[in-house]
């Protein structure tokens, strides 16, 4: 027997560790070495501001899913600008969050090479797919405790870090040169590469910050949306903003920025200062949590989009099935095909696979974002429940981080070391819109036929009433 909707299982702490769970992944990890190469400790600047911008955008969400309370972000975005544009913006979305999860999936075959030598990248993949795949037929509720776990581990090595490097900071511990908040000013001051170089990682960032948004898929699976999201939403930033940029702050602070560079993690760099000869085996475990928790979100969210997608006929309509679980079994397994056929790929490119994977870029994430904040100041007008939740400064905030987020979309299509991922992007973009376009257009055309129809039978019917007989 087969329910009709999705089980609304999911309570506040697993929408908290699902989100937060699909934004610390290897960006923090592991990419926080990029963004500090590329800005020096002014990068702290950028997290702040991106985090501000994220507020802004979770905010809207939350204004608009309090006022229409269990319906999906692709359904919202639906409702502001009618199909085309959310079929563009929800299948980019699609793609973006495929492509990301299976680069994860594959980042944490390589990290299981760490102590499984002789098993190839591909099987190792393969083995991870196959496990996120069960996680994800079972019960939503023990989904949501499950990565309510995986997302644990990593806040809670953030938080040991954080403790630990404020101890080197305040000298609770013994520290050299080498580790000194000098490291802040010193190597060209806090701004080394200019205060351009603030927004020329904001791309990274935000990309960085990206899963946030997965609360947007969880919305027609949340209990009590209007009492619950508000807190969330708020809690959620708070987070999010504290384990990126605390962490930014204490690395920047420790180690000299331009030593970080090319260096693998910045993390693992830390823990050999403390003298800790596990420190590969131990940051090794928290990179493999790290990004089997991000795989897992990313497999949900996928899964729960092409669901919605199908319902609202811009997908298969078999997709949007569930079985006795209230899963959307036909999708959960499509979105599992797609990690198999990645999985696979390590096969025939070990080496260069993710590298590939990874040259399309985030700007989907960018869009999504904009798309939020459009959104919510076409629908405010059309509230039919005072929404739980307001976005302050109403329209001039919403205005303002939409020009901002516009203003790092075009910085990063005329940037020339981004030509070949610009070109990719707006492939992707222009490859989306035409399928859009055929779409709606045979739909159309079929209306239209129905249309005629109807009404030659309608004719023949007054004019020969005996020919229909």
């Amino acid at each position: 027997m087969t329910k009709q909707s999705l089980e609304r299982s999911l309570k506040a702490r697993h929408i908290h560790l699902i989100a937060i769970g699909g934004t610390i992944g290897t960006g923090i990890f592991m990419g926080s070495s990029d963004t500090i190469s590329l800005a020096g400790p002014a990068v702290i600047f950028t997290y702040i501001l991106a985090g501000l911008l994220l507020l802004v955008v979770m905010g809207a969400l939350a204004e608009m899913a309090t006022a229409f309370p269990n319906v999906s972000m692709h359904s919202l975005i639906r409702m502001a600008f009618g199909n085309r544009i959310s079929f563009i913006v929800s299948w980019l979305y699609w793609i973006n969050w495929t492509l990301v999860t299976i680069v994860e999936v594959l980042a944490a075959g390589s990290f299981l090479r760490f102590w499984f030598t002789t098993i190839p990248l591909w099987a190792l993949s393969l083995l991870v797919a196959c496990i996120l795949i069960g996680i994800n037929l079972i019960n939503v509720k023990y989904f949501g405790e499950i990565e309510f776990g995986f997302a644990s581990i990593k806040i809670i090595t953030l938080i040991i870090f954080i403790i630990l490097g404020s101890c080197f900071i305040f000298g609770i511990f013994s520290n050299d040169s080498s580790t000194s908040v000098m490291n802040l000013t010193n190597n060209g001051g806090i701004f080394p590469k200019g205060l351009n170089s603030v927004f020329s990682a904001l791309l990274i960032v935000i990309f960085s910050y990206g899963g946030s948004e997965l609360i947007g898929v969880t919305l027609t699976e949340m209990k009590d949306v209007r009492s619950v999201l508000p807190g969330v939403i708020k809690g959620l930033i708070f987070r999010i903003v504290l384990f990126y940029a605390l962490p930014i702050i204490i690395i920047c602070a420790l180690i000299p920025w331009n030593q970080i560079a090319g260096h693998g993690s910045p993390f693992v760099h830390f823990f050999s200062l403390l003298g800790l000869n596990s420190a590969a085996h131990i940051m090794n475990f928290v990179l493999l949590t790290a990004v089997v928790s991000a795989a897992n979100s990313g497999l949900y969210a996928t899964s729960r989009l092409l669901f919605s997608l199908a319902q609202d006929n811009e997908a298969p309509k078999t997709l949007s099935k569930l079985n006795k679980n209230g899963i959307p079994f036909y999708a959960v397994i499509t979105c599992g095909l797609c990690l198999f056929i990645g999985s696979l790929l390590a096969y025939i490119t070990p080496d260069k696979v993710i590298s590939y994977l990874m040259s399309v870029p985030g700007v989907t994430i960018l869009l999504l974002w904009m798309s939020i904040c459009l959104a919510q100041v076409k629908l405010r007008k059309s509230y039919k429940i005072e929404p739980a939740f307001k976005l302050w400064l109403f329209p001039y905030i919403t205005i303002f981080t939409c020009l901002c987020l516009s203003g790092t979309f075009i910085m990063f299509l005329i940037d020339p070391s981004n030509r070949i991922n610009s070109l990719v992007s707006l492939s992707f973009v222009a490859f989306v819109s035409v399928c859009s376009l055929i779409k709606h257009k045979n739909n159309q055309e079929l209306k239209h036929n129905a249309s005629t129809i109807d009404s030659s039978k309608k004719r023949i019917q007054n004019e020969s009433p005996h020919l229909l007989k």
